[in-house]
């Protein structure tokens, strides 16, 4: 699918160039496109720069609060709640732990403890399913719900704006955590919907009523604020946030006496690895959407949609946050590579850059998901797991594009 992606890229941009040249007479484009191949390339490098300190840091924190207990205080508060949610699976059963501790660490931000996590948790599901190839209840929700963004501190999306030179990267922090709030509230309805889960259980209402209460209103005192007072608020929360969970883990940890110092150390080294494996594909990418735009394929689909959308009356602004958002469900890195291009062609602190990073921060890349989870276990029969997980993407794109107006518009 990526490689696919990647080819029809350039062949898009292809395409266009020859377009340009031989009915528009423009003979400069390829020019444009070799510019834009090498200019990619280095801010490629440059962008790596700032992720290798990024992660890092950040590795070195979460190694801290791994080694407090923090990711397992947070799947054993988690774990009455998918008991329920997942009928099938018996009490005490390992798959139920491995799924805690899951969403515990797609929470906490820890991308490459998650993932592990997750196939551990698709594999145990697979021995309670009574089939080889079908997805199960339990197996569908599991992958809805890791399909939905659950991932509350979006600390990459904060390194992008700042490597950028944002005024202040954490800006979009409460248009996000809205955001994925929608589409993984979306995800969960569906599924329970389709699976008829009873959400109206004590002890399932015992923890989505108080957060619903909570996000409800909270959104009600956000619609009393100014726009000015929203970006003041985003900006303060969302600094707040990052140092206090900073401390949280510091404390946490010399609290059961890790050696914090030499933990850091140590997840710091694996955030260098992480960062130095990730420029091949940054690069890759961004080069692929740099000819793309250049040839001006990109243009002239977004030219489409913006042309389709004024019929309506509506305001097209979104239009051009919109790269982000069609390939997001097919490849994390191209979607990266897009809000990095986006924030560089209409400037880090534009109302399509920001809402390009707001979708960045609160869709997954559904698709990949879908692939890897399923892949692992050798399911062929997705049943709803498609349907649900696209419709989770969908409310994440339109709840960025809202909340975008509401905060930047």
């Amino acid at each position: 699918m990526l490689n696919g992606l990647w080819l029809g890229f350039f062949l898009a941009a292809a395409l266009a160039a020859f377009s340009r040249w031989l009915i528009g007479g423009d003979a400069a484009v390829f020019a444009a496109l070799v510019e834009s191949l090498f200019a990619m390339a280095k801010l490629s490098v440059e962008v790596m720069v700032l992720l290798f300190g990024t992660l890092t840091l950040w590795l070195g924190f979460l190694r801290i609060a791994e080694a407090a207990g923090l990711v397992a205080g947070l799947a054993r508060l988690l774990g009455p709640l998918f008991r329920r949610l997942m009928p099938e699976v018996p009490a005490g059963h390992p798959a139920l732990g491995l799924i805690t501790m899951n969403f515990a660490a797609n929470a906490l931000g820890l991308d490459n403890a998650a993932t592990p996590i997750g196939l551990k948790a698709m594999r145990e599901l697979q021995s309670l399913n009574p089939s080889a190839t079908t997805a199960s209840n339990a197996q569908i929700l599991f992958l809805v719900l890791n399909a939905s963004s659950l991932t509350l501190l979006p600390v990459t999306i904060f390194m992008y704006r700042a490597q950028q030179g944002a005024a202040d990267p954490t800006l979009v922090f409460l248009p996000i955590l809205l955001a994925t709030s929608c589409s993984t509230l979306v995800g969960l309805l569906s599924v329970a919907f389709m699976q008829r889960l009873r959400l109206w259980d004590p002890v399932v209402l015992a923890y989505l009523l108080p957060g619903a209460l909570l996000l409800a209103g909270f959104i009600a005192l956000l619609a009393m604020l100014s726009a000015a007072a929203l970006a003041s608020l985003s900006s303060l929360l969302g600094n707040l946030t990052l140092f206090g969970i900073v401390l949280v883990f510091l404390l946490a940890g010399a609290l059961r006496r890790v050696k914090v110092y030499e933990c850091f150390v140590e997840g710091a080294k694996e955030g260098f690895d992480v960062a130095k494996n990730l420029l091949p594909y940054l690069v890759a990418m961004l080069c692929a959407v740099g000819v793309l735009r250049a040839s001006g394929a990109l243009d002239m689909v977004l030219s489409g949609i913006r042309w389709a959308v004024g019929l309506t009356g509506w305001d097209a602004r979104f239009v051009d946050a919109l790269p982000t958002a069609l390939v997001k469900p097919f490849s994390g890195s191209a979607a990266r590579a897009m809000l990095i291009e986006t924030m560089q062609s209409h400037g880090v602190d534009s109302f399509a850059a920001q809402v390009a990073a707001t979708i960045q921060g609160s869709t997954e890349t559904t698709f990949y998901v879908l692939a890897v989870y399923f892949g692992a276990v050798g399911i062929q029969r997705a049943r709803h797991a498609v349907g649900c997980a696209l419709l989770a993407e969908l409310a994440g794109v339109l709840g960025a594009i809202g909340v975008g107006y509401w905060f930047f518009g």
